[in-house]
């Protein structure tokens, strides 16, 4: 019999998606998911997929506020939406939400296992401000059972004192069958894909937001310290948007020789072509939980360079085998791995059979059953102290 699993998330990402199909279309649960927000326009601009949706779900109504460096968001009738849901166990996606305290509250009222899915890690930004570390602590202590993404959240949770016996990886996860598909189409057609997006012949790849945080700067002046005649044969194409490009833009046109161009936000379907075209995907992030760009990339084939700050990194790049791991803001050590990912085709060819095989373990189907074997273990355990007791 099928037991009812309500997940609490905040925007409907395209990502998300796959995972929560491959959810719903277990045998032994019935998911319900109520988004907090269809998305999040101040920081993505990601296309709504509902076509391909195949799981029960909400979408509550909301209302957003960014205040300091923290994002608002408040929902009405969270309440509501649960008793509509009845479920049996409750997954909330992070703590930071007043509605994900709402659940909490909702959940440990009625003696019904909570859940926390978590993607933080100890190389958070976040990490040190103390009213995030407080509340992580005090909704850790309502919850039976987590879900991280790999290695470094499930380090921390530990950390923060909870149980390894209650944490299981769902490890984040894209469509890699879509992204593998189109990017083996862009090759069969690169000479349309780069004249639509006017890409250099060859190039590094950077993906994501263009902030300082994400180590923007950084991966810009390892490009200019590329010897000359490198920088000659190679270009560096930023996709995505933020409030650094006009910066990045300024110090790129002093870079002589070289080439950086601005392909600006590109959704999933476009992306999939630069990937595809790339030398490298090149991820220089100062902090970041994951990364799924990472998994986007390797799922098309790509070499990675990454700062070992991203918590993808432990479960996805091991350095010389699929790409190099350098420390963030080191931008010597940045330019000795674009220098040799340059200089040394065989290593490229390597690298990138060994990401095309490595992500395989990290399909939408394997992060669904992580997060079903951790609800599983929840009921298990709420069976068992009813029988104690």
């Amino acid at each position: 019999m099928k037991r009812r699993l309500t997940l609490l998330t905040e925007i409907i990402a395209p990502y998300r998606i796959p995972v929560f199909n491959a959810l719903a279309s277990r045998d032994d649960i019935h998911l319900h998911v109520i988004f907090l927000s269809e998305t999040d326009p101040s920081l993505r601009q990601w296309q709504i997929y509902k076509n391909e949706i195949q799981f029960s779900y909400e979408i509550l109504p909301a209302w957003r506020r960014r205040v300091g460096q923290y994002n608002l968001l408040v929902n009405r009738g969270v309440g509501a939406a649960l008793v509509r849901s009845r479920p049996q166990a409750i997954l909330c996606g992070g703590y930071n939400y007043v509605a994900s305290w709402q659940a909490a509250r909702w959940a440990n009222g009625r003696n019904l296992p909570l859940l926390l899915w978590s993607e933080s890690t100890a190389n958070d930004s976040r990490r040190h401000r103390w009213p995030v570390e407080f509340m992580k602590s005090r909704f850790l202590r309502r919850c039976r059972a987590f879900v991280v993404a790999g290695q470094s959240s499930r380090d921390y949770l530990i950390h923060l004192g909870a149980s390894a016996a209650s944490i299981f990886i769902a490890p984040n996860a894209v469509d890699i069958n879509f992204y593998a598909f189109l990017a083996a189409q862009a090759r069969r057609q690169a000479t349309d894909a780069r004249a639509r997006y006017t890409l250099p012949p060859r190039y590094f790849l950077y993906a994501g937001r263009l902030v300082p945080e994400k180590g923007v700067f950084d991966l810009l002046a390892a490009y200019a310290k590329l010897e000359s005649q490198d920088r000659s044969q190679i270009g560096l194409v930023f996709a995505g948007d933020g409030t650094s490009r006009s910066q990045l833009a300024e110090r790129a046109a002093a870079i002589q020789p070289g080439r950086v161009h601005f392909c600006g936000f590109l959704h999933r379907e476009h992306l999939a072509e630069l990937y595809a075209l790339a030398e490298a995907l090149v991820f220089p992030t100062h902090s970041d939980p994951w990364g799924l760009v990472v998994n986007e990339a390797m799922a098309c084939g790509l070499p990675i360079i990454a700062s070992h700050v991203a918590g993808c990194v432990p479960d996805l790049v091991k350095n010389a085998e699929n790409g190099f791991v350098v420390p963030p803001g080191n931008i010597e050590a940045l330019a000795h791995a674009m220098r040799t990912m340059l200089n040394d085709p065989l290593t490229l060819e390597k690298f990138a059979a060994a990401s095309a095989a490595k992500i395989q373990a990290h399909s939408p189907r394997a992060c669904a059953e992580g997060m079903a074997k951790a609800a599983l273990f929840a009921w298990d355990e709420q069976e068992f102290v009813a029988a104690k007791v």
